[in-house]
């Protein structure tokens, strides 16, 4: 019996990298016959919660771009204080190891740093991301958040792989005063050769449990946000997704 398990452990290193081997060609070939390039293929439509998620071949690029709509039954104001708040984002953006401020030139204009744990046997990842909002106003009738990589902006990190892309456009519509629908495009490289299966996980996975998470992150605190979390940043200047003027445009 002792012989059969220790047979079975030495060989555990050899089905491991063959199973790995396997899942990166078949995702390698997923990645590659996912539909015409530059058209949007669906990639998930959870009825359920009310989130789509697409997925798209981008020309001469090894990573496809990703597209999310979906609907959060809370108010804008209070969507833009939970999208803002950086230190509850490991609550709910994915596999947040570190993330802080670095430079704030307006509520609507900053720079902050985030780290994320990698998939098993890769390097974590890390990104500088520069944001900028156009706020809300009536007469717009939405605000949008946009989200771009700026990988030279501190040096490497010691053990860390700086991401070469965290790109992501997203527009925030209230369809009413209870309801927001939130849309976003984005495109994420994780840099540093990580294998295509990995790399596949994270756009089979991330784009959607984000949404997911935010979701129910925002829908469960949302009296924290409009209590003491908003009346603590109202003594102070704050990312937001409102008009610094008129919080209504």
């Amino acid at each position: 019996m002792r012989t059969t398990i220790k047979a079975q452990l030495l060989l555990l290193p050899l089905i491991l990298a063959t199973n790995a081997a396997i899942a990166e060609n078949e995702d390698l070939s997923a990645l590659r016959s996912s539909g015409p390039v530059h058209e949007w293929q669906p990639a998930k439509d959870d009825k359920a919660h009310n989130i789509k998620a697409w997925q798209k071949r981008e020309e001469n690029k090894a990573i496809r771009s990703f597209k999310l709509d979906y609907v959060v039954d809370v108010d804008l104001e209070t969507i833009g204080l939970a999208y803002m708040d950086l230190e509850n984002w490991s609550r709910w953006w994915w596999k947040v190891k570190d993330i802080r401020m670095l430079k704030m030139n307006s509520p609507h204009d900053f720079i902050f740093y985030l780290a994320h744990h990698a998939p098993v046997a890769n390097p974590d990842r890390d990104v500088i991301i520069s944001v900028h909002v156009e706020p809300y106003s009536k007469r717009k009738g939405y605000a949008t958040m946009s989200m771009k990589a700026i990988p030279e902006y501190l040096p490497k990190s010691p053990g860390m792989i700086r991401m070469e892309a965290e790109d992501m456009v997203a527009k925030f519509t209230p369809l009413d005063n209870s309801r927001t629908r939130i849309e976003l495009e984005g495109y994420i490289d994780p840099s540093g050769g990580m294998p295509g299966w990995s790399i596949n996980f994270i756009q089979r996975q991330a784009p959607y449990y984000t949404a997911l998470g935010f979701q129910r992150w925002v829908e469960q605190s949302q009296d924290y946000y409009r209590g003491s979390y908003k009346e603590k940043k109202a003594s102070g200047s704050y990312p937001t997704l409102m008009s610094l003027n008129n919080k209504q445009g």
